[in-house]
């Protein structure tokens, strides 16, 4: 048996799980959030049932995954350190350098701030989570799970842009994705549930949280994936505009006086998307409050929805047929609203919508009626076990 600590480091967040391996029984659980501002909140669940929380100014990761050791020992979690021998850390970006899971070393580290370009928003904080734990757990085999793994398995045609071609061979100019983990695990859980072969099994993946994205696959393989080069390209996200015509991002550079291509990376980046479009919150649930009450609110959600079925419509296309749509993530496994206003389009692909399983919320779930041509489900996504099935292959 051994302790593996599983790290989801986001821009201001970090989410971790404590696993006893290779049983997977998960010995704790928790999330620091708000890191770098005031009020940041921490929450550790563990012991069945017990919950430690805490308000207090975390300014960085390191302070915070200083904070979280400290309070594992407090909260008799471990007795020692020592008693964690590995440590998983959910990277985004891998570019091309990493099609797997990797061994933390020097050469690793540098690659990934190399890369931090393709993921500006991620890459830079997974970078401080392995950093800091490597200089509490020096002796823990430490290991990073790239987001960006599962889709090198897209064929050219799906990956490359219709670029100079030499962007792509001197600068990597190319389609990378994100989400990979998620739906690495997603579509692991989904393929217990079709009486199929396995490796024929058409599905789409609707990974969709605060940052969302679609992926096709075929036999558990990657085939396409909304996200781009960077995550901002695809669907309508929280503060991401998804995609966009370059051409305007040039006239609006011009019209607003912004001669920094990084100041307007930044506007599409953090203040597009839901919060763009309806002024009123990045957050989903803030915005449907708002829905017949605010015209913008009403957009916001039918422009969300379009998006994701324009993506579902390509995919089936591409594959020539689906067996299985599954929604996860935040909004994929609790927003009752988008899930139904997006099976309900799909009614004439021969899905029928239960609406009575579509109250369920955080729980895998059928949503779709039995007789249902396509089958739909809610899966709860589970990035950490991902990535401590990972580090325990690699000890």
């Amino acid at each position: 048996m051994s302790k593996i600590i599983a790290i989801n480091a986001g821009s201001s967040s970090l989410k971790f799980q404590l696993f006893s391996m290779p049983e997977e029984t998960v010995i704790a659980k928790g999330l620091i959030e708000r890191i770098g501002l005031k009020d940041s909140i921490l929450t550790i669940k563990y012991d069945n049932g017990k919950k430690y929380e805490d308000v207090l100014d975390i300014d960085n990761h390191s302070v915070g995954v200083q904070l979280l050791l400290k309070l594992l020992l407090q909260l008799d979690i471990i007795a020692d350190f020592n008693e964690i021998s590995g440590v998983g850390h959910r990277v985004v970006a891998g570019g091309e350098f990493f099609k797997k899971s990797t061994l933390v070393n020097a050469d690793t580290i540098a690659k990934i701030d190399e890369l931090s370009e393709l993921a500006p928003l991620h890459n830079p904080a997974n970078l401080l989570g392995i950093q800091a734990f490597e200089e509490i757990l020096p002796t823990a085999t430490s290991v990073a799970v790239f987001d960006t793994a599962f889709h090198q398995t897209m064929p050219e045609e799906s990956y490359m842009y219709s670029v100079p071609y030499e962007w792509y061979e001197k600068y990597g100019a190319r389609r990378y994705g994100a989400h990979g983990t998620s739906v690495r695990y997603v579509v692991s859980e989904a393929e217990k549930l079709f009486d199929k072969d396995p490796k024929e099994l058409k599905l789409i993946t609707l990974h969709l949280g605060a940052g969302a994205s679609i992926t096709a696959t075929v036999g558990g393989k990657s085939i396409d994936t909304s996200m781009g080069f960077t995550p901002l390209a695809g669907i309508t996200m929280a503060t991401r505009s998804g995609d966009v015509d370059v051409s305007l991002v040039a006239y609006m550079m011009r019209q607003l006086k912004i001669t920094d291509i990084d100041e307007m990376v930044n506007v599409l980046n953090r203040e597009s998307g839901l919060l763009g479009i309806s002024g009123i919150s990045p957050d989903m649930r803030d915005v449907k409050a708002q829905l017949g009450k605010n015209p913008r609110a009403d957009l916001a959600v039918k422009i969300y929805v379009q998006n994701i079925i324009k993506y579902i419509g390509q995919y089936i296309a591409e594959m020539q047929g689906v067996d299985g749509i599954i929604f996860t993530a935040g909004l994929g496994e609790n927003d009752r609203i988008v899930r139904r206003r997006v099976i309900e389009h799909l009614s004439y692909l021969g899905i029928g919508f239960d609406a009575e399983n579509n109250e369920k919320m955080g729980e895998q779930v059928m949503l779709s009626t039995p007789e249902s041509a396509v089958k739909v489900f809610a899966i709860p996504t589970d990035e950490e076990l991902v990535i401590a099935r990972d580090v325990q292959s690699l000890m």
